[in-house]
């Protein structure tokens, strides 16, 4: 058979499968997030039914879906509502790396697999998955909540310090010189500073670019120009999730609600398949090898990000129920987790830190998927309320 003609036959059948998880999971109440990762690991390697001819194809699409995510999430705030977060969310950011950063570093050096496997594992714990948070903020209607604004600083914080994070580990594992580490990280900082002063001093002079009327030249100018700022930040060593993100808070005005609106049927197509392909390039087999330490590794970080998300809710005045979302919602780990393992690995670090983070990475997202749902749920809503006013009754 043709390349192109199994290409277009796996393509058209991993999306009709989609669609109908989707509805399945539409029809329970759940989000669809879990339903596209199993679909990928049942076709990926190891699977009962492995597709190789669309491999490429949903490698592309995933990064993306990833882009589209982030610009999307970046287009519902202004640049001045992203410095407001950012200043009040700083001691939330430092609570949230060391939370969550060291127990992997501490689980790698217990393991016995040295200082750079601990640095990379560290960083695989730290950062939450903003494509999967993105998406999980959006299936449930969260938002316009008022803890959302403390879980985007949070993920924004967290994207912006992989610019310096990537370039260090990057020279770790390589062995490069201190200088040549240090001009990675100079370099990086520099464009994110870049991009956020043209974000705040100049979105509304971009903004003039692009016929808010014009749904077609919109579309097209609005993508092309999300995807060039993305390219090129990841050229850098600095998150192309960061430039989308910051390329969508430098629109403004009805560029930003119509680009939105144009954007939106692209944007779920791409994220769903990020999470299918995501499942497709794991295979299942070497998971089952590290399944325990990463099952471990995950319940600690699931309670440590739920507390340190929790403390960025809380400064930002939010109730104790809107808390709880916020710490829970944030306990996927995803696409930063895995290129820093690949990274390392790469590099001959530690082979094991591939099927760990992998694992790792999957227990994360597919109980996060469901942990973020339950403070929509009656009965928890009720212990919260019984908690508060036991709390209210005892003090004095």
């Amino acid at each position: 058979m043709h390349e192109t003609t199994l290409l277009l036959i796996e393509v058209g059948a991993l999306l009709l499968a989609m669609s109908l998880l989707g509805r399945l999971a539409i029809r329970i109440g759940l989000s669809p997030i879990p339903f596209y990762l199993l679909l990928g690991l049942a076709f990926g390697n190891g699977g009962f039914l492995p597709f190789d001819a669309s491999e490429e194809f949903f490698a592309t699409g995933a990064e993306i879906g990833v882009i589209l995510l982030l610009a999307l999430l970046g287009l519902e705030y202004t640049a001045e509502e992203l410095v407001i977060g950012l200043k009040s969310s700083r001691r939330a950011g430092i609570l949230d790396a060391l939370m969550n950063a060291l127990p992997g570093a501490a689980i790698a050096l217990l393991l016995g697999w040295g200082p750079i496997a601990a640095v990379a594992l560290a960083g695989v714990t730290w950062v939450s998955s903003s494509g999967v948070v993105a998406k999980l903020l959006r299936d449930l209607g969260r938002l316009s909540n008022r803890e959302t604004p403390s879980v985007l600083a949070v993920l924004v914080m967290e994207d912006l310090a992989m610019a310096f994070y990537l370039p260090v580990l990057s020279a770790l594992v390589v062995g490069a010189s201190l200088l040549q580490g240090a001009i990675g990280v100079a370099i990086a900082v520099t464009i994110v500073i870049v991009i956020l002063f043209l974000a705040l001093r100049h979105g509304h002079v971009i903004s003039r670019f692009f016929p808010a009327e014009h749904a077609e030249p919109l579309l097209l100018g609005v993508l092309g120009l999300v995807m060039l700022v993305a390219g090129l930040a990841a050229e850098v060593s600095v998150s192309a999730a960061v430039g989308a993100f910051l390329v969508g808070i430098a629109l403004s005005g009805r560029v930003a609600a119509n680009a939105s609106a144009v954007l939106t049927p692209l944007r779920d197509l791409f994220a769903a398949i990020f999470f299918v392909f995501f499942g497709l390039a794991t295979d299942s087999a070497e998971i089952l090898s590290m399944l325990l330490p990463a099952a471990g590794l995950a319940a600690l970080t699931i309670l440590t990000k739920l507390v340190s998300g929790a403390y960025a809710a809380r400064r930002a005045g939010v109730g104790t129920l809107g808390q709880w979302r916020a710490g829970l919602v944030l306990a996927p780990r995803g696409e930063f987790s895995i290129v820093i393992a690949g990274l390392a690995v790469g590099a001959g670090i530690e082979p094991a830190l591939a099927p760990l983070a992998t694992g790792y990475v999957l227990i994360t997202i597919l109980a996060g998927s469901f942990l973020a749902r339950l403070p929509d749920a009656e009965w928890f809503r009720a212990a919260v309320r019984r908690r508060s006013k036991r709390l209210a009754a005892a003090k004095p």
